[in-house]
């Protein structure tokens, strides 16, 4: 049973470093040359930002933090596969992120995509390696 515990805290405070890596990549990037004047003219990254764009970032935001609740409160297979679908994502999602980084690539942006890969990709590895109930 503690191995378990140990397990699902594990998990959940990997949700929580992709949360704030996600959260500081935000803040490092409105420092770029010219994106606190293209978000006052309403536009994140050529996208005009409305209820849209906003309930997607909302989104991206809140789904680590639930994750990581849900990985600690849910029992047994449940948790198990939401991890691993939840994961697998948070994968896809660190790709878009750092694909968008080659048209003006900042190293900082990049560094942090990449934890997120690699933060993500170990979610689904412990997910994966779930011990016995």
């Amino acid at each position: 049973m503690e191995d378990l515990v140990l397990h699902k805290v594990r998990i959940a405070v990997l949700w929580l470093f992709s949360e704030v890596a996600f959260l500081g990549e935000m803040v490092l990037t409105s420092l770029k040359p010219g994106v606190i004047d293209d978000i006052r003219s309403g536009e994140i990254q050529g996208l005009q930002i409305g209820q849209e764009v906003l309930l997607f970032y909302a989104f991206i935001v809140l789904f680590p933090l639930i994750m990581a609740f849900m990985t600690v409160t849910v029992k047994g297979s449940i948790s198990r596969w939401a991890n691993i679908v939840m994961g697998t994502v948070g994968v896809i999602l660190s790709f878009v992120g750092l694909s968008m980084e080659f048209a003006d690539p900042y190293a900082y942006a990049v560094t942090i995509w990449v934890a997120k890969i690699l933060v993500n990709a170990s979610i689904i590895w412990l997910a994966y390696k779930w011990p016995k109930e």
